[in-house]
């Protein structure tokens, strides 16, 4: 899977997690140059707490554009700290 925004990719994963429609890639997959983090929270009442990034790429930012749960609930445990996008990125198969 690949997520792209703004003519570029920002992260690549053949492992993604499908959770509620949305793919979940391994934290390493994704290009940190292009994340910054975020101030929002929102809370998922199976999966906890979500902590989200910036993203930016040439100039233009997508507030809020990925979101993460680095404290899972345990019946999440198996996406901690996994990248989900939404807000214009666009998630395809490579």
């Amino acid at each position: 899977m690949k997520a792209s925004w703004n003519g570029q990719v920002l992260a690549e994963s053949k492992e993604t997690v499908v959770v509620e429609g949305n793919h979940y890639f391994p934290p390493d997959a994704i290009r940190r140059d292009f994340f910054s983090e975020s101030s929002s929270h929102t809370t998922c009442p199976w999966k906890g707490r979500a902590s989200y990034y910036n993203i930016e790429v040439d100039g233009a930012q997508s507030a809020d554009a990925a979101w993460y749960y680095p404290e899972p609930k345990s019946a999440a445990e198996h996406i901690k700290n996994y990248v989900a996008f939404g807000r214009g990125v666009r998630v395809e198969e490579d």
